[in-house]
C-alpha cells in the first residue's frame, strides 16, 4: 500500500477590484511536509483576464505572481522571505490580504504522489474545463 501524505494548498487569485470581491484563479501553492515539498504555479489566461477585467494592467502582476513562486523555490529572488523554512514561507503566502494578487483559504487534502499534486489542483482549481 502507498505512503499516502497529507498536503494543504491554497488557490492563487487575482482580484481586480477588492471591494467587489470577484476573482479568477490563477495558480495554486501547495505545501507537503511529509514529503518535503512546496511548490507553486502559476498559469495567467490573459484573453480571460483581459475579458474580466479590461482596464487590469496585467505586466503590473506578474513580478507579484513570479515572487510567489521564487519564495515558494527558496529563490533568492523572493527576498528575505525565501530564506526562511518551509512551513514558514508557505503561512507567509496564505496569510490574508486585501490586494489585487490573494489567495484562498487553505485546504488538505492526501495523495501517495505529492510531485503530481500542482498539476492535480490547477486542473481542478486553474484551467478552464475544455
Amino acid at each position: 500500500m502507498p505512503t499516502l501524505h497529507s498536503y494543504d494548498y491554497a488557490v492563487i487569485r487575482v482580484v481586480p477590484r477588492v471591494e467587489r470581491e470577484e476573482f479568477i484563479n490563477v495558480g495554486v501553492i501547495v505545501s507537503c511536509p511529509g514529503a518535503r515539498h512546496l511548490a507553486a504555479a502559476i498559469e495567467l489566461d490573459e484573453a480571460r483576464l483581459r475579458a474580466f477585467a479590461p482596464t487590469l494592467e496585467i505586466d503590473t502582476l506578474r513580478p507579484w505572481l513570479d515572487a510567489i513562486v521564487a519564495i515558494c523555490d527558496g529563490d533568492p529572488a523572493g527576498g528575505p522571505i525565501a530564506a526562511l523554512p518551509p512551513r514558514a514561507r508557505f503561512h507567509f503566502l496564505t496569510a490574508r490580504r486585501s490586494a489585487v494578487v490573494q489567495v484562498s483559504p487553505t485546504h488538505v487534502g492526501r495523495t501517495a504522489h505529492p510531485e503530481r499534486i500542482v498539476e492535480h489542483l490547477l486542473d481542478r482549481m486553474v484551467r478552464v474545463p475544455r
